[in-house]
């Protein structure tokens, strides 16, 4: 593999002469180098093979146990001037994040091997792919990288002699808190991660390049990168195949509702799945939003993943998979994998992630509540055969999500596109116990891109606007809530496959087939307008999903009007009106 751009050899050769490693291996993306990468990360003991038998071509990884999640605290926007990078993000200048790290990258790689690779994110030859260069000097970032994008000569065909990159610099170093920092440079098209080994830190081509970066290119060039899964139905009985993208906040189901399998008493529809986690959407010669997933592979949290709440997730995952920070089977099965909420037998005896011995018996848990699988997308059962269309699949509908236990009903539409961003921008969830020891707590994370907004969040809702003002046909946009709790704390809906009747209803409100009615927060169906053939839910249950309590949303106002004023000159009017306007019809 030759690499013939001029400012990508200038730009490596740089980063060598600061990091000094012993040796610089370039990536072709070849499945004999990968093989050897995986030997060579088996012979250093950062990663191990697992049970030829049971999981071929899979292989553990452990973290260290201070680096087992993003480090949002540390992680940075970079711009020239602060208010660019907005309120919500953290920000640090240049010059400041270029020095400080920069002696830290100091012969960092000394002994080391430095590795170059070449990735896209997209399909290529798809005029949304996007070119990267990671330079790391991990293993683990190497074999993800394999799966999560499309690397080596590939992308180096792609970019051409003269192609615009992302420069991608990653170094352990000695993985301290103190050091770690994952910087963004979006007016430089660079990012830079020190003292992390972690795989949203570190694979730069995910939420660093994809969401942060991607969503700054995506202002400044007329499109958008979203934090969505994407989806497709096929309506059985009439063949018409749609496609819904869908923004959740964590914990809320993303992943599932993106492989989800319909339950055998509602055939109507098949499902399949296009992405899970990124989409980068523009509008068509022909007016319509059109979605792509720029990844290659699946991310995805391990512990609750089972062949309840997600089949299709634990069949990918059954070959050529790197899973991380979970139980290595002992006894009685040797070299399988195991974690919590999986719903099988766990191992009489095992590792976890810690590496220490694990029993059932243990008192802490096996596998860490962040655990992961990194596995090839094309291995998804339900994987859609237009997965990596370049023109990518046209949107009829965009949902958002939340975890909420009184607030919203189970499902409901937005007026119009406004409206719908404006549901977006104040959407939210609540806490879970397992996640930060205070049940109920709202935060806002307005289109589950909080953590993932490369600019100022009162602009990209201003770009929201003006996209749909572009478009001939926006898709709909709705809100769902898998998660309403009756009084005594059960949630009233069943969900998993069950959830396809609201997306049901969802494709028949865009076609004009299903009934609603007008409420102050949008349009909601009636009982009737649901399709609930064979699933045992009482009147008063279903009832209480679909109330819009006035009161309750009245109690919402101050928390909305609390966020969206901090973004101040910056919030678009077509914001404050939206608000302004519920506040009234909250008030009639």
């Amino acid at each position: 593999m030759e690499i013939k751009n001029k400012k990508a050899l200038e730009w490596i050769d740089e980063m060598v002469k600061l990091c000094e490693p012993d040796k610089v291996v370039f990536c072709d993306g070849s499945a004999e180098q990968n093989k050897q990468f995986e030997d060579d990360a088996v012979a250093e003991g950062s990663m191990e093979r697992l049970n030829p038998d049971l999981l071929p071509g899979c292989l553990l990884h452990r973290t260290d146990p201070n680096d087992v999640a993003r480090t949002e605290k540390l992680t940075f926007i970079c711009t020239k001037k602060k208010e660019d990078a907005g309120p919500i993000n953290n920000w640090m200048s240049p010059e400041e994040a270029y020095a400080e790290t920069g002696a830290n990258f100091k012969g960092s790689m000394k002994g080391k091997t430095m590795y170059v690779i070449p990735f896209i994110m997209g399909v290529k030859g798809s005029d949304f792919a996007k070119v990267g260069i990671e330079l790391t000097d991990s293993l683990y970032v190497v074999l993800n990288m394999n799966i999560m994008t499309k690397m080596g000569q590939v992308a180096v065909d792609q970019l051409g002699e003269d192609g615009e990159f992302t420069k991608c610099l990653h170094a352990r170093g000695d993985l301290s808190m103190e050091k770690r920092r994952i910087l963004h440079f979006p007016e430089d098209n660079t990012i830079w991660s020190f003292a992390s080994g972690y795989g949203g830190n570190v694979l730069l081509g995910k939420k660093c390049l994809a969401l942060r970066i991607a969503s700054w290119m995506a202002k400044q060039e007329g499109w958008m990168a979203e934090h969505m899964l994407i989806l497709g139905l096929t309506n059985k009985k009439t063949g018409k195949k749609y496609y819904i993208a869908g923004a959740f906040p964590s914990a809320c189901g993303k992943t599932n509702l993106a492989m989800l399998i319909p339950p055998k008493e509602f055939p109507d529809y098949e499902i399949e799945t296009v992405g899970d986690d990124i989409a980068w959407i523009r509008i068509g010669d022909d007016g319509r939003f059109w979605a792509v997933n720029p990844e290659n592979g699946f991310f995805g949290v391990a512990p609750g993943t089972s062949m309840k709440s997600n089949p299709n997730a634990l069949l990918t995952t059954k070959k050529n998979t790197i899973f991380t920070n979970v139980v290595k089977t002992v006894e009685p099965v040797e070299g399988n994998v195991w974690w919590e909420g999986m719903k099988v037998d766990p191992p009489t005896k095992g590792i976890d992630w810690l590496g220490r011995e694990w029993t059932p018996d243990s008192e802490e848990k096996g596998a860490h509540p962040n655990s992961r699988f990194t596995a090839p997308a094309c291995q998804c059962p339900c994987i859609s055969p237009n997965w990596e269309d370049p023109q990518g699949v046209p949107l009829s509908a965009i949902l958002f999500g939340g975890r909420r236990a009184k607030t919203a009903p189970l499902v409901f539409q937005s007026f119009d596109w406004n409206h719908g961003t404006f549901l977006g921008a104040t959407m939210c969830s609540e806490t879970t116990a397992a996640a930060t020891g205070a049940v109920g707590v709202v935060r806002r994370d307005p289109m589950a891109m909080r953590p993932f907004c490369g600019y100022d969040m009162g602009e990209y809702f201003g770009h929201w606007i003006e996209m749909g003002a572009k478009a001939k046909k926006a898709p709909k946009i709705f809100h769902v809530n898998w998660f309403k709790q009756d009084e005594n704390g059960d949630f009233m809906w069943p969900g998993y496959g069950d959830n396809a009747r609201v997306l049901d209803w969802i494709i028949r409100r865009c076609e004009g087939e299903a009934g609603a009615k007008e409420t102050a927060i949008g349009y909601v169906p009636n009982p009737e307008d649901l399709n609930l053939n064979g699933l045992d839910i009482d009147a008063k249950t279903l009832d209480a999903l679909l109330e819009v309590d006035k009161e309750v949303w009245k109690a919402e106002l101050p928390g909305m009007k609390e966020f969206l004023g901090q973004f101040g000159s910056t919030l678009p009017a077509e914001i404050q009106a939206q608000l302004d306007a519920l506040e009234e019809r909250l008030n009639k």
